[in-house]
């Protein structure tokens, strides 16, 4: 019998095993149309986290702080890198990952709490190291926009990572951030085809909309990148050079590409989706993903994770790097100032 499909709006199908489990139970549920939709509705549970700023370890990230307000995703894209964050949870990487959303809504006041230790060294923070900070609970909870308000008050660089459009709604906290070279803005567009969009990142924004949150931003002085992450291999890479020139048309100042990763049990989700609504592609995909991570379906050493092998990987870097100098896309965004940086006296911090 035939899996499935996923329910209305979400990425995965199902929920695979947790990991860390040593049972794992599957309950037999009556049979029903494999074609009727399905709705999972989303669950937001309360974090109760001490700290809310998270240490990277890994030398392959050029941040040694970031910041998720929330853990889960509810945009569901089905190749997140950060599904298998949720099994630390006690939760399936799966459904679970983009309808069980665990909310950090201490994350201004811990953030503003960082900053005031004297430990603290000013430094850029990435908003955004594993889930977006702009998924849809955003527009109602508002705690990515609290915490950009911490950032301008002690005058913390931040770069922020997103895929949604509601970044533009913070433009008047973005530009006084810019005013003062305290903020990036790196958008992720994957792909400009609504079709590949609606069915890989079911509940984000469509390209045309990225693109024209990359106009608001740069009109508005706002350093902003564009990002080609992931690229896929023999579905989505021969419009990079597309994607590439939209940028600029938008105004962004760089761009760059990242070709997709499949860690833990993304190696299982995506290639499932895959299948499922491209299965044309399936033997292309999965051939050029092995190939380029030197015959592995993911490479997660350090210093070789992002590191791509083989021909094609030559030649997508070439057509990059011709791209972006076409494009004037060639140039690292401008560096994050430091020097602005100040903790609060007794009475400001009673504003939190």
């Amino acid at each position: 019998m035939p899996a499935p499909p996923p329910p209305r709006g979400r990425g995965a199908a199902g929920n695979p095993p947790n990991r860390f489990d040593r049972l794992h139970v599957e309950l037999d549920v009556p049979e029903q149309d494999e074609d009727a939709p399905r709705q999972v509705k989303t669950e937001f549970l309360r974090d109760a986290t001490r700290s809310a700023l998270s240490r990277n370890g890994s030398p392959d990230i050029p941040f040694d702080y970031s910041l998720n307000p929330y853990r889960g995703c509810e945009h569901g894209c089905s190749y997140c890198y950060a599904r298998p964050t949720h099994e630390y949870l006690g939760f399936s990487p799966g459904l679970d990952f983009e309808t069980k959303i665990v909310v950090k809504h201490d994350a201004p006041r811990l953030l503003s709490a960082a900053f005031q230790k004297p430990s603290w060294t000013p430094q850029v923070v990435s908003v955004s190291g594993a889930t977006d900070p702009y998924q849809p609970v955003e527009r109602r909870l508002r705690l990515t926009r609290a915490c950009l308000e911490v950032f301008l008050r002690h005058r913390n660089p931040v770069s922020i990572i997103t895929k949604n459009a509601l970044v533009t709604r913070d433009l008047d906290l973005l530009r006084e951030l810019a005013a003062l070279d305290l903020v990036h803005v790196r958008l992720s567009i994957t792909s400009l085809r609504d079709d590949v969009i609606g069915a890989m990142e079911p509940r984000t924004s469509r390209p045309a909309a990225r693109l024209r949150a990359v106009e608001a931003l740069a009109a508005a002085g706002v350093p902003v990148a564009v990002h080609a992450a992931p690229l896929v291999p023999g579905l989505t890479d021969e419009e990079l050079p597309a994607i590439y020139q939209a940028a600029a048309s938008a105004g962004a100042h760089s761009a760059g590409f990242m070709v997709l990763r499949l860690p833990g049990a993304v190696g299982q989700l995506f290639p499932a989706w895959l299948r499922r609504h491209f299965p044309d592609r399936y033997d292309k995909v999965m051939g050029r993903l092995t190939e380029v991570r030197g015959g592995r379906l993911d490479e997660g050493r350090f210093h070789e994770r992002f590191r791509l092998h083989g021909p094609w990987a030559e030649a997508l870097r070439q057509v990059a790097r011709g791209a972006a100098r076409r494009h004037g896309l060639d140039r690292p965004l401008p560096p994050l100032a430091t020097h602005h940086f100040r903790r609060l006296a007794k009475g400001q911090m009673d504003l939190f």
